[in-house]
C-alpha cells in the first residue's frame, strides 16, 4: 500500500511538472517587445583572445564610457567563474530608428602605458564582445569564397609594423515583428496557445519588434580630433563617414587621441525568435561531426559487445561445468583448482590504503551524477546559451546535492570492507567532502594567483571566493555527513566466501600488471576522442558547444565501455591468480584520464600553436589537469564498481570449501 502510495506521488508530481512546463519559457527565451523608438542599451563583455585565454575588462583600454558611467549587470555565480563582466556601454539605438555618423567620444591622448597596452592588446588578438538583447554581436567575413562566422571583433589591426584601431563600428540590427496575439506559434509551442494566455491591454495595438540578429562591422577610418571638440556625445559627426572594412586608416600614435563614431542599420528579417540563436549554435562540418561520432559510436559498441559475449560465455561454462559434477568430483576438482578458484580466500582481503579507495569511489560517484544530471538537462535545454553561467552554476549546484550520495557510498564501502565495523565512518565522510574539493581549490588557487597578477577578469574575486568557502562547508560537508550517517546505519554488504588469515603468495605474472592497467584506458578513450575536439574547441578557441543530446549518448557510452574493460580485466587478474583487484580495476578504466591529459598536451601543441607566453600555458595545463583528475575519478568509480558486482556475484554463484 505504501509504494502504491509513493508510486502515485511521483505520477502526480510528474504529470504536474510536464504540465507545468507549457507554462513558462526556459530561461533566456522569453520574447521582449520593443516599440518603434525604443532605446535599445548595448552592453559590453570582457575582452577575449584564444592567444591567451585570459579575459580582461573592457573599459581597461581607453575606449568611451556611459554618461551615467560604467555599471555591473547582475551576474550569475557561473558568469564570474567563467571570467564574464558584463557592463553597460555608451552605444544606443532608438528601435527601427536609422542613424549614421553617430560622434560617440574622442579618448584623452594616449598616455605611454595606454599606447603600450592597446599594441599589445593587438598583438595578443583581443576580441570586443557587445551583446544586445541577451544576443552577442556577430561578425562575417569571407575568405577564399568562404563565409566565416565570428562573435565580436578585433580591438585592431597591425599592418606592416603600424597598429590600426577600429574606431568605427557599422550595427546591423534584425528585428522581427511582435505577434502578442499568436505567442504559441512565435515560440514555435503548437498547441500551448490554449495555455499561454494574451494579455489585452492597450500596449498590444502598439507596433512592436523583437531582435533576432546583432551584427557588426568594424573599420578603421582616420577621424579628425579637433574638429569634434565642441561636440556632445550622440551628436553628428561633422562629415559623412564610409565604412569600408577592406581598409585600415586610424594609426594609434602615443600623445595622439582617438576619435569613436557608429551607425546603426535596422532590417526587418524572416527569423523567429526561438531561431535567433541558430547563426551562433551552427557548427562548421557538421555532417563531417555527426559522421565521425555515430561511426565511432557503433564501432566500440561492436567491440564492447564482442568481448561481453565472449567473457559471459567463459564465466558461466566454467560454472556450469562444476555445478554439473557430483560432490565427489567437487572435492577431487577442488584439490586440484587452477585459476580465480585458488584465491578463494583472499579476493575479498582489505586493500591497501583502503580508506583511500573508499573516498575516491564516493567522490566519483558524485562527478558521474553530477555530469548525466547536468548534461541531461542541458540537452533538454534547460541550459541554453542564451542564459550565460547557467552551466557551470547548475555543475556547482547538483555537485553540492549529491554530497549526500558521496558521503553513502563512501561509508557503506567502507563498513563492507571492515566488515561492518562503525568505526571511522565520521572520518571517512569528512576525507569524502574534502578530498576532490581540495584539489580542485588547491589548483583554482594557485592559477587564480597567476590572474590576478595578469590583472585579468578572470581571476575570481575575493568576495567570491567567501562564497565559495561558505558553499562547500555549509552545505556540501553537512550533506556528505548526512549521507556518511545513513551509510553507516544501512547493512553493510556480506561477502559470499570467508578470507583467509594468512594471505596467498602471487605467482609471478609474465608481463607487468601495470601495463595492462595502462593499456586498458584506449578502449574508452576511443569513445569520447572525437567529441573531446569538439569540447576543447569550444573551451578553449571561444566556440558555441551545444550538442548536448550527442554527449549524452556518448557518455553513457564511455561508462558501459568502462565497466567492462575494467570487468574483464579484474577476471584476467583472478585467473593468473592476482587477488589484488581492488585498486586495478578502479585504475583500469580510470587511466583513460591519462590519455586524454596526453592528448590535452597534443591540442595545446598542434591546435593552440598561438598560445602566448608561460602563463596562458600554465593555465591551460592547470585546467586541463583539474578536468582529467574529476574524469578519472568518475571512469575509476565506475571501473570499480562493475569489478566489486562482478568478483561478488562470480564467487557467491559457486561453493567451494
Amino acid at each position: 500500500m505504501g509504494f502504491l502510495c509513493g508510486f502515485s506521488s511521483w505520477v502526480f508530481t510528474f504529470c504536474l511538472v510536464f504540465q507545468s512546463g507549457y507554462g513558462f519559457y526556459l530561461p533566456g527565451s522569453y520574447p521582449h517587445k520593443h516599440g518603434i523608438g525604443g532605446t535599445l542599451s548595448v552592453k559590453v563583455n570582457s575582452l577575449t583572445s584564444i592567444d591567451t585565454e585570459m579575459p580582461y575588462s573592457y573599459y581597461s583600454l581607453p575606449f568611451c564610457k556611459p554618461q551615467e558611467g560604467v555599471k555591473d549587470s547582475a551576474e550569475n555565480l557561473g558568469e564570474l567563474l567563467m571570467g564574464d563582466r558584463i557592463e553597460n556601454s555608451p552605444y544606443k539605438f532608438k528601435m527601427y530608428n536609422n542613424q549614421t555618423d553617430i560622434f560617440l567620444c574622442r579618448s584623452d591622448p594616449l598616455s605611454p602605458d595606454n599606447f603600450k597596452l592597446l599594441k599589445e592588446r593587438i598583438d595578443e588578438m583581443y576580441q570586443v564582445n557587445l551583446i544586445l538583447d541577451n544576443l552577442p554581436a556577430i561578425r562575417y567575413t569571407k575568405k577564399e569564397g568562404y563565409v566565416l562566422r565570428w562573435t565580436g571583433y578585433p580591438v585592431g589591426i597591425k599592418v606592416q609594423d603600424v597598429y590600426y584601431v577600429f574606431n568605427h563600428l557599422k550595427f546591423n540590427v534584425l528585428v522581427h515583428k511582435y505577434e502578442e496575439t499568436n505567442v504559441a506559434r512565435v515560440m514555435g509551442t503548437g498547441d500551448a496557445a490554449e495555455v499561454i494566455p494574451t494579455v489585452g491591454n492597450g500596449e498590444s495595438d502598439v507596433p512592436g519588434y523583437m531582435v533576432v540578429g546583432f551584427e557588426v562591422v568594424p573599420c578603421s577610418i582616420m577621424l579628425n580630433a579637433n574638429a569634434v571638440k565642441n561636440l556632445k556625445m550622440y551628436e553628428k559627426y561633422p562629415t559623412s563617414i564610409k565604412c569600408d572594412p577592406n581598409t585600415v586608416s586610424m594609426p594609434i600614435k602615443e600623445g595622439e587621441p582617438i576619435v569613436f563614431t557608429y551607425e546603426v542599420a535596422f532590417e526587418e528579417s524572416d527569423i523567429k525568435w526561438p531561431s535567433r540563436w541558430d547563426a551562433y549554435l551552427k557548427m562548421e562540418g557538421s555532417k563531417v561531426h555527426w559522421f565521425s561520432i555515430l561511426n565511432s559510436l557503433m564501432v566500440i559498441t561492436f567491440l564492447a559487445g564482442i568481448v561481453l559475449v565472449i567473457f559471459l560465455r567463459t564465466v558461466r561454462r566454467d560454472l556450469t561445468r562444476y555445478e554439473e559434477l557430483d560432490k565427489e568430483a567437487q572435492a577431487q576438482m577442488n584439490e586440484e583448482l587452477s585459476g580465480w578458484k585458488l584465491v578463494v580466500g583472499d579476493v575479498f582481503r582489505a586493500p591497501s590504503h583502503s580508506a583511500l579507495l573508499c573516498i575516491v569511489v564516493g567522490d566519483g560517484v558524485q562527478i558521474l551524477g553530477m555530469a548525466v544530471v547536468t548534461i541531461l538537462f542541458a540537452a533538454l535545454g534547460f541550459m541554453s546559451p542564451a542564459s550565460r553561467g547557467t552551466l557551470i552554476t547548475g555543475m556547482l549546484f547538483f555537485y553540492m546535492i549529491l554530497g549526500i550520495v558521496a558521503g553513502y557510498v563512501s561509508v557503506r564501502l567502507w563498513r563492507t570492507i571492515c566488515c561492518g565495523d562503525y568505526k571511522g565512518w565520521a572520518s571517512v565522510s569528512w576525507k569524502a567532502a574534502c578530498f576532490f574539493p581540495g584539489i580542485a581549490f588547491l589548483i583554482l588557487t594557485t592559477l587564480n594567483f597567476l590572474l590576478w597578477g595578469s590583472h585579468s577578469t578572470g581571476a575570481i574575486p575575493f568576495s567570491l571566493f567567501v562564497v565559495l568557502l561558505l558553499l562547500w562547508f555549509c552545505i556540501s560537508v553537512p550533506l556528505t555527513m548526512v549521507g556518511g550517517y545513513l551509510g553507516a546505519k544501512a547493512p553493510h554488504i556480506e561477502y559470499p566466501v570467508r578470507t583467509n588469515q594468512i594471505p596467498r603468495e602471487i605467482p609471478p605474472q609474465k608481463y607487468p600488471s601495470w601495463l595492462l592497467v595502462l593499456g586498458a584506458g584506449t578502449l574508452p578513450f576511443g569513445t569520447l576522442f572525437i567529441e573531446l575536439f569538439f569540447i576543447m574547441s569550444s573551451i578553449w578557441m571561444g566556440r558555441v558547444y551545444y550538442v548536448f543530446g550527442f554527449l549524452f549518448i556518448v557518455l553513457i557510452l564511455l561508462v558501459v565501455v568502462c565497466a567492462e574493460v575494467s570487468l574483464v580485466l579484474t577476471y584476467m587478474h583472478l585467473c593468473v591468480e592476482d587477488w589484488k583487484w581492488w585498486w586495478k580495476s578502479f585504475f583500469a578504466s580510470g587511466s583513460v584520464a591519462i590519455y586524454i591529459f596526453l592528448y590535452s598536451i597534443n591540442y595545446l601543441v598542434f591546435d593552440l600553436k598561438s598560445l602566448s607566453g608561460p602563463v596562458s600555458a600554465t593555465l591551460y595545463l592547470g585546467y586541463s589537469l583539474f578536468m582529467v583528475t574529476a574524469i578519472m575519478l568518475a571512469t575509476g568509480t565506475v571501473g570499480f564498481l562493475s569489478s566489486f558486482w562482478f568478483v561478488h556475484y562470480l564467487f557467491s554463484s559457486v561453493k567451494l570449501d
